[in-house]
């Protein structure tokens, strides 16, 4: 454990301190595929890859992180503008928000995980994919989402508290060992 200079315990990290944690285990029915929410008090939610997600295991690199969606529909095209963030684009639950290609050729697809307008994405993982390896609570997040007002307060219903996410992943590990090699 790292001290400060006054031989005191470090105090709580900025997103302990100003977020609450959300999970989402097994996205849309992908095993261990999970993401995480981090919503501060003042409604922003931001995206990011649970620290249990494949990509963060096993040592994996990013060959390619893409926000283009399909034809039609790239994040990196999002604009907002004004106090009300308006012109940024509506995301359902489900809403792919990018696919990250791993250098062993696997992908994945990280969705939304709630109902919300995008505000931004993360451009920098773009450039420099070690970030979301490195540090995906912080500089190598996602995206920023904005839940409407009346619904800021829900957005844990359709997901799981940090408590309930450590005991989802408490039992995948229990079940893996539990199986006959």
């Amino acid at each position: 454990m790292m001290w400060n200079g006054e031989n005191q315990p470090p105090g709580p990290s900025v997103i302990e301190r100003y977020f609450t944690r959300w999970y989402k285990a097994d996205v849309k029915g992908q095993a261990c595929e999970d993401h995480c929410i981090l919503q501060h008090s003042n409604r922003l939610c931001v995206l990011t890859l649970a620290e249990t997600h494949p990509i963060l295991q096993d040592g994996r690199t990013i060959k390619n992180i893409n926000y283009k969606i399909s034809n039609g529909c790239s994040r990196l095209n999002n604009k907002v503008a004004g106090k009300s963030k308006r012109g940024g684009q509506f995301l359902t639950e489900f809403a792919p928000v990018c696919r990250i290609t791993c250098t062993d050729e696997t992908e994945y697809t990280i969705y939304s995980c709630m109902r919300g307008r995008l505000l931004e994405v993360n451009e920098d993982i773009l450039i420099n994919t070690s970030l979301l390896l490195k540090k995906p609570s912080t500089d190598g997040y996602i995206a920023v989402i904005l839940p409407k007002f009346e619904e800021s307060k829900l957005v844990g219903e359709n997901l799981l508290s940090r408590e309930d996410f450590e005991a989802v992943v408490s039992k995948r590990a229990a079940d893996v060992q539990a199986q006959p090699s």
